[in-house]
């Protein structure tokens, strides 16, 4: 069944189309397995927690019908401020808030780093950006800049709020703004879509955006509260979504409430904060955590941004997961909020989940694994910028940032085909590791430290679990001796160090070599032993031999091979195979346009080839403590037989994450679905506004709700497109519409369009399609059924024929099947089609990344554009196209 909602409605209906509720969480009520809510456009603004769960083979669908047009907030707008002193005051009565008020609740919890002042779990936000909290009025009225934030300017908008008369009272410096002209609002729910109880599987979350709830710190020794989550369930999916602005979490897929066991190291200071953990991990096992019932959830193609401590947590209930395909960026950029759980994914206990093909960026961590990250899988993640930028000040060394920090894990964990290309490329206090064909320009940190619990007379050494091979059950604990590492066919490139980071270290007296260097590859494992020697210690007269079991608690062996290192990077010494390039200079930037990342490099000029071998999981052998092999989470080999871009590797694969490799540019990173270009800085987000006012306005009228009843599938081989485009574009084929694409003929049968989206079939080799003009995005359909409102022959329109070719045109291009030069082909073509549409006010942009239409000053869409320009009338579609 398929239920409606509407924000717009005057009152809210039956959830049937014609009279759709007006909330989700009315739909949120009674949907039941197999039951789809489709949700139109506006702004919701509710905490929807849903009531039943889906199963496997029906699960519980919620989508927006325009990707992230329908927006799940957890604010609410604030008009009436009052001019007081230089600033501005506002009284809001208790009540207001209900049974939960942010701004008397404070961030705290295990690992959270207190101060006398902890900041409130509520926000002000400014034209959707959260403001600064202070904690003096006079501070509110002199703000100065922040030089621990990322965005120092943005700091001196702040606020302040304290109790009075049974009012919660703020005072906000908005910088010479108005805030009764301004988009003003405050966060008042702590999650937006989150159940309150448990087990609620197989619910899909797609195409939503979602924003500004007051969150709650979330350790791995506590409920993980987030904006988003299946609260300790099974199987959900969250897709194609924009989570951005939660004080602390933005998508939690973690622990459940404990009782007597909730932060309970905070709160009792009896038990060290390692041994709570160590009893919440057996509380889960013996309460019934296991892949039956938890975990198996997906979050893709996402893009996850301005959160306070993670963009993405999860203890134990992040188990068998994926993550793919998301952009997670500006995370814990204000440094207000400071604690050891801080990353834009952080995770404990994620066995066999798989985290890949992600952008992360501008985070304070990239990808944090804490504790039995056992059959984690990292591959094909571009990581770049996770480092404080010049001028900021560093108040402790976990605010130094990282691409990856793995932590008091034994493994087995996977790190391949990745682009570490920040200052720190890892933080390693673990073992149990493989790096295999990854990029790394930044250093290796804390090995052989930073596992102990901070004692200074006593041994504190951290005993972490480990557990049976691709399961939930505890084989053992043992503390981290580090080493069993494993690097093949990795390249190293030191990049210039910053002299500011350098400073910090050199202050904290932590500038050494197993601390914070800054000494770009392996050597900070100069004094692990060799396998040989490592092995060669033990048998049965070791003991007897040795005089004591230290043996036992020595450093465990590394394992190298196929590495590369330019730019004076540092190999290990007994690394023997490795190529140490000391005479070329290599250069390695990564420069981004509308959101398309490219990298560029000298490297592949000095690379040399076959001097690597291959490598898979027989190879890599068995992680020292589990005793498990580096393999998929079904138990199967991994062959690392494909690169980067999923290309083919051949019988001497090259170093690196790239096989191919004739270029001295790859674009790394492109937008998936839709791009978020999120701008941080106020006098940027005013052009942008102005821009948007003026230009970026593809409806001239709000359209009415369309329903959308798109399918979704757990299994993505049985997944069906279904399309329901507003116009088709018939008889393509008789005028001749072909061109090259992945290496076939690809011959225009018909055109769909809706908005700026069009669906090219071609009925002879049964292909469909899907590109996106506007941002340049295609992607092949499996499965479909596809159909159009109405139709036009373009036999009939010379105009539609070359809307037609011009799309056609592009997906050539974008799949980089165009013989000719594209820039030249887009100005010729552009040139040609405005013959025909300017007369009637429309101009085209053709360029090889886009295509796109203006009237006026305004951006409109394709579809808008067909509407106005077309000479035939057009017929009513009947029948659907389906290829199953």
């Amino acid at each position: 069944m398929q239920i409606y909602v509407a924000g717009n409605v005057l009152r809210s209906g039956d959830g049937s189309v014609n009279h759709p509720f007006k909330t989700i969480q009315e739909a949120a009520d009674m949907a039941k397995a197999g039951d789809t809510v489709l949700v139109a456009p506006g702004i919701y603004r509710e905490w929807v927690k849903p009531k039943n769960s889906g199963t496997e083979k029906e699960r519980i669908v919620y989508k927006s019908t325009s990707r992230g047009e329908a927006i799940i907030t957890g604010s609410e707008e604030l008009k009436g401020f009052e001019a007081f002193e230089n600033v501005w005051r506002i009284r809001i009565p208790n009540s207001f808030f209900g049974d939960y008020n942010p701004y008397i609740s404070e961030v705290a919890g295990d690992w959270f780093k207190t101060s006398d002042k902890n900041p409130h779990t509520g926000e002000l936000y400014l034209n959707g950006r959260s403001m600064t909290e202070v904690f003096d009025l006079s501070f509110c009225m002199h703000p100065d800049k922040d030089k621990r934030s990322w965005d120092p300017d943005f700091s001196e908008y702040v606020w302040f709020t304290a109790q009075e008369d049974n009012n919660t009272v703020i005072y906000a410096n908005f910088q010479g703004k108005d805030p009764n002209q301004e988009d003003v609002e405050i966060s008042v729910r702590r999650a937006c879509f989150f159940p309150e109880k448990k087990g609620l599987n197989y619910i899909t979350l797609s195409g939503f955006t979602i924003k500004n709830a007051a969150t709650q710190w979330a350790p791995p020794t506590a409920m993980q509260e987030g904006m988003v989550g299946p609260n300790w369930s099974k199987g959900w999916i969250i897709e194609e979504c924009e989570i951005a602005e939660s004080k602390c979490v933005g998508i939690s897929l973690g622990k459940y409430y404990q009782h007597g066991n909730n932060n309970k190291w905070t709160s009792y200071w009896l038990k060290d904060g390692t041994q709570t953990q160590r009893d919440v991990v057996c509380q889960a096992v013996n309460d019934g955590w296991d892949k039956e019932t938890v975990g198996s959830h997906i979050v893709r193609r996402c893009d996850i941004h301005d959160c306070g401590q993670a963009g993405i947590v999860g203890h134990m209930g992040c188990a068998f997961s994926i993550i793919e395909d998301n952009h997670i960026h500006h995370i814990n950029n204000k440094h207000n909020i400071e604690g050891a759980e801080i990353g834009g994914i952080k995770f404990h206990a994620a066995i066999d989940t798989q985290i890949r093909r992600n952008h992360i960026d501008h985070c304070t961590r990239g990808i944090w694994l804490d504790w039995e990250a056992q059959g984690t899988r990292v591959t094909q993640n571009f990581l770049h910028d996770n480092v404080p930028p010049k001028g900021t000040i560093i108040e402790s060394g976990l605010s130094l940032g990282e691409d990856i920090f793995i932590e008091v894990s034994h493994g087995p964990t996977i790190v391949d085909h990745n682009l570490l290309l920040s200052d720190i490329a890892a933080r390693i206090s673990a073992q149990g590791i493989a790096f295999v064909h990854n990029l790394i320009a930044g250093s290796f940190t804390y090995v052989g430290n930073g596992t102990d619990n901070g004692g200074k007379k006593f041994a504190t050494n951290r005993y972490t679990p480990y557990h049976v091979p691709h399961s939930t059950k505890i084989a053992g604990f043992m503390t981290i001796l580090h080493g069993d590492a494993r690097f093949y066919n990795n390249i190293f490139v030191q990049k210039p160090i910053r002299q500011d980071l350098l400073d910090y270290c050199v202050s904290k007296e932590a500038d050494t070599i197993d601390r914070n260097n800054f000494i770009c590859g392996t050597i900070p494992y100069n004094t692990y032993p060799s396998p040989s020697e490592y092995f060669g210690r033990f048998g049965k007269n070791a003991r007897k031999t040795l005089g004591s079991n230290d043996l036992y608690y020595d450093h465990l062996p590394v394992y190298f091979g196929g590495n590369a290192y330019f730019n004076g990077a540092r190999s290990c010494d007994f690394e023997t195979s490795a190529h140490i390039d000391q005479g070329h200079k290599i250069s390695l930037y990564v420069d981004e346009d509308e959101g398309r990342y490219t990298l560029h490099t000298n490297l592949y000029e000095y690379l040399p080839r076959n001097f690597t071998v291959p490598v898979n999981s027989d190879s890599l052998g068995l992680a020292f403590e589990p005793e498990e092999r580096f393999e998929n989470p079904d138990g199967s080999s991994i062959l690392f037989d494909t690169d980067y871009f999923g290309r083919k590797r051949g019988r001497f694969p090259v170093a690196g994450p790239f096989e191919e490799c004739g270029s001295d540019r790859f674009t790394v990173q492109t937008p998936l679905f839709y791009s978020y270009k999120i701008k941080h800085d106020e006098n940027a987000r005013i052009e942008e506004k102005k821009e948007k006012e003026e230009e970026d306005i593809r409806y001239e009228s709000e359209p009415e709700m369309v329903a959308d009843t798109t399918g979704f599938e757990t299994d993505l081989g049985a997944y069906v497109a279904e399309v329901n485009a507003n116009i088709l574009l018939t008889g393509c084929s008789n005028v001749g519409i072909k061109f090259p694409f992945e290496g076939e003929l690809f011959i225009v049968s018909d055109m769909f369009v809706k908005g700026n989206e069009v669906w090219l079939y071609d009925s002879t080799n049964e292909k469909l399609v899907e590109l996106d003009c506007e941002y340049g995005i295609y992607h092949s359909l499996k499965k479909w059924s596809v159909g159009a409102l109405q139709s036009l022959d373009v036999n009939d329109d010379p105009n539609a024929e070359g809307i037609v070719r011009t799309a056609g045109t592009l997906l050539c291009i974008l799949n980089k099947s165009l013989a000719h030069d594209p820039a030249d082909t887009c100005s010729t073509i552009e040139e040609k089609v405005n013959l025909g549409i300017e007369p009637k006010g429309i101009k085209m942009r053709f360029k090889p990344k886009y295509l796109k239409f203006i009237r006026g000053k305004k951006f409109i869409s394709l579809e808008d554009v067909i509407y106005r320009i077309s000479r035939a009338s057009m017929d009513i579609v009947t029948e659907r196209i389906e290829h199953l």
